[in-house]
């Protein structure tokens, strides 16, 4: 009878092992998949992307497309309304370091579909952002384009920054670590010229 229990004791803590690790594995490959934006490569042009019409654009209504990252440095944000202050610490770190505007501009894209908030409600408060910071190009999306086209992530705050040849040099989405923000700042001040 004992070597029986144990005999089981064994094949249970056997099964079990192989569950914990086969569970560890699944967690690990989720947690990773989530924070990797695997459709843009560094160095690389994004794919183009056209936000207009009825899946976007900027708040005068005209069109937005990803060949307008070029010429000088672009930092986008890609945002869903849900969770703007999750990196406001970065806005007030990128403020802070008073980057010479006519080398660098920003792009602050809405990822209207991921929010339940009332879009005209989001548009009358974009417009008045764009009154007061005008060197910033707004846009919506209403329909995921980027979440879709570049995999960046969705019920999140996306960060990217472009090369004045409109490569990628940094991409993070969720709220950005102390160390993550010295690293854009450090990308950004290296692609401005002397």
């Amino acid at each position: 009878m004992t070597i029986r229990r144990d005999r089981v004791n064994i094949r249970l803590c056997s099964l079990f092992s192989k569950h914990k690790l086969i569970f560890s594995t699944m967690t690990v490959l989720l947690v990773v998949s989530s924070l990797v934006n695997a459709d843009l490569e560094l160095n690389q042009a994004p794919p183009l992307a056209q936000l207009a019409n009825d899946v976007g654009g900027r708040l005068d209504g005209t069109s937005w497309n990803s060949s307008e990252l070029k010429g000088v440095v672009h930092i986008l944000m890609y945002v869903d309304p849900d969770n703007i202050k999750i990196n406001e610490h970065v806005e007030e770190a990128l403020v802070k370091e008073q980057f010479p505007s006519e080398t660098i501009r920003s792009v602050a894209i809405t990822n209207l579909a991921a929010t339940w908030k009332p879009k005209f409600l989001i548009k009358n408060i974009l417009k008045g952002k764009q009154k007061k910071y005008p060197r910033t190009t707004y846009v919506t999306d209403k329909s995921k384009v980027l979440v879709k086209q570049w995999g960046l992530l969705d019920h999140s705050y996306n960060v990217l920054v472009f090369g004045p040849n409109g490569n990628l040099l940094f991409n993070k989405g969720g709220s950005l670590s102390g160390v993550e923000v010295e690293n854009l700042i450090a990308i950004v001040w290296s692609q401005i010229p002397n």
